[in-house]
């Protein structure tokens, strides 16, 4: 438990009728290993009235938000993880639960009520995050689980996870929480919000790797609701390959449009500012994979719009600029136990002078030794005639965004091994 989560909670007690028990992170001291299953990174909504439809949230207040996701390791217990993070006031749940789920808004067998401090309501204060309960749930990696959470009657979202890749739902005003029907949950949206994590209680060898970056970590452009991100393809690998009591979960926390050094209106906190959050707090995480940086080379040279301007500030970095952030990452991960992987920036048909930029960097992460081990995502997707470019069958058509076969193509590229043998060092210590 971090010290930032326990003070959430201290001032979620002082906040709210529904307030939490100081012991409701009692669970952290007993002896279980919590390892991350599954994982989602937010960012900020741009609160501003000419907002795009683009970045306008669903209409959540006294409703239920029923939300699907994939764990990649099993287990026989599960905690769920909230953020309020960018909330300016408190985030009031009044009811979750869990239960697998069809694929779709209709759930399948038993749900699993979820609670905090032993209630089923809480409030989390502005900027909090907090673990739940322990709860008695049969996890098995790689099926679909149905998240849903009644909020309160005032209730809105002000951050989310916006390129999902999945569909979720909201339904009609009330509790619909243990609905098995789909049939209240009438409205779709392409986000995730407020649960951020799902983790699972395993063997003490099992650990998390997590796959942190932009848009190409993110899966933009992959099929919808098929998980063919280039992270599930290789969590499906590790999967397939593993055996014993040994498992490895793969966590995605990719933000579409992320910068290493600058933060954005609408993609969220410079990744170098989120690491800390997003990857090191992250229960039984071990090893992470970074691809950043081709934002932070296009984004210059974006034209300023008026009105919300996602690419803003539009900074020039240089390829020293963009090697110093990467020391950073891997100085803040081996302070914190956690291995590093470099990627290889891909191709995106850049003019030559953000494409020397590129290079320079990729010849850096290949060959400096400074990250614990290289993932060549470029070697893998570029086209041999044209080495700025992707590769046609890999291509989604963007020139920018792999196609699923080049997120696949993608995924093949880690060195499985190294990834794996890294992750063994770190739990032995």
């Amino acid at each position: 438990m971090t010290i930032r989560a326990l003070v959430a909670a201290c001032s979620a007690a002082l906040l709210s009728q529904f307030a939490l028990p100081t012991t409701v992170f009692a669970a952290d001291a007993t002896s279980a290993h919590w390892v991350t299953a599954w994982a989602t990174a937010l960012q900020p909504i741009p609160q501003r009235a000419d907002l795009p439809p683009l970045y306008r949230a669903p209409d959540v207040a006294g409703r239920t938000v029923r939300q699907i996701i994939y764990p990649t390791l099993s287990g026989a217990s599960a905690r769920i993880h909230l953020s309020n993070e960018y909330g300016k006031t408190p985030l009031v749940i009044e009811d979750v639960r869990v239960a697998r789920s069809d694929g779709g808004a209709a759930t399948v067998g038993a749900d699993a009520r979820v609670t905090f401090g032993g209630k089923n309501a809480v409030s989390v204060p502005a900027g909090g995050e907090l673990d739940s309960d322990p709860v008695a749930l049969d996890v098995v990696e790689g099926k679909p689980y149905a998240v849903s959470v009644f909020v309160g009657p005032e209730q809105r979202i002000v951050a989310w996870h916006r390129v999902s890749n999945q569909v979720n739902y909201v339904s009609t005003p009330g509790d619909h929480t243990a609905d098995a029907s789909a049939a209240g949950f009438r409205g779709k949206f392409t986000q995730y919000v407020w649960v951020t994590g799902m983790a699972v209680s395993a063997a003490p060898s099992s650990a998390a790797v997590a796959a942190i970056g932009d848009s190409i970590t993110d899966g933009m452009r992959s099929s919808l609701n098929q998980n063919r991100r280039w992270p599930d393809a290789f969590a499906r690998r590790l999967a397939a390959n593993g055996g014993g009591e040994r498992s490895i979960a793969v966590v995605n926390l990719g933000i579409s449009g992320n910068r290493l050094l600058s933060d954005s209106p609408c993609y969220g906190d410079a990744l170098a500012k989120r690491f800390d959050r997003d990857v090191l707090q992250r229960p039984g995480v071990k090893t992470a994979i970074v691809l950043i940086g081709i934002n932070d080379i296009n984004f210059a040279s974006m034209p300023a719009r008026n009105g919300l301007d996602c690419d803003f500030p539009h900074t020039s970095v240089t390829a020293p600029d963009l090697i110093a952030g990467y020391e950073r990452l891997i100085a803040a991960a081996r302070h914190a136990g956690v291995k590093v992987f470099g990627a290889t920036l891909t191709p995106a048909a850049l003019p030559p002078s953000r494409e020397s930029i590129r290079l320079a960097v990729n010849q850096w992460i290949r060959t400096a030794r400074a990250f614990d081990g290289v993932v060549d995502f470029d070697a893998a997707l570029r086209d041999t005639a044209h080495l700025d470019r992707l590769r046609r069958e890999f291509d989604s058509g963007d020139h920018i965004h792999p196609s699923d076969a080049g997120y696949a193509a993608m995924a093949q590229a880690v060195p499985a091994d190294a990834v794996v043998n890294a992750v063994v060092n770190s739990t032995r210590k």
